[in-house]
């Protein structure tokens, strides 16, 4: 995978977008730090690749939450508990 500046992306743009459909995405970097991935996507399937990034941020998301609450110690709440959770917040219209 490729990594280039915003200075590159912005001085050389259309090299740049022929690249990218060859060669696919694209690390942007400012100041030597990533700050946005550059992916190739067409009309026909742009809901498809933004539906697909939201499915990862997710599973990210959760990934990160279940590594956090095994370092908090919060791991080992049993099934009962869990589900009086459940119960308490739907009762209280938090669904």
């Amino acid at each position: 995978m490729r990594f280039l500046s915003v200075r590159e992306l912005r001085g050389k743009s259309a090299a740049i977008w022929k690249e990218l459909q060859r060669d696919g995405e694209m690390i942007i970097t400012s100041n030597g730090k990533p700050i946005a991935i550059l992916s190739p996507t067409s009309e026909d399937r742009i809901e498809e690749s933004v539906r697909a990034i939201r499915r990862a941020r997710a599973s990210a998301a959760v990934s990160r939450m279940q590594r956090q609450s095994v370092l908090n110690g919060r791991n080992t709440i049993s099934a009962d508990a869990i589900e009086a959770e459940i119960i308490e917040a739907r009762e209280s219209g938090h669904r």
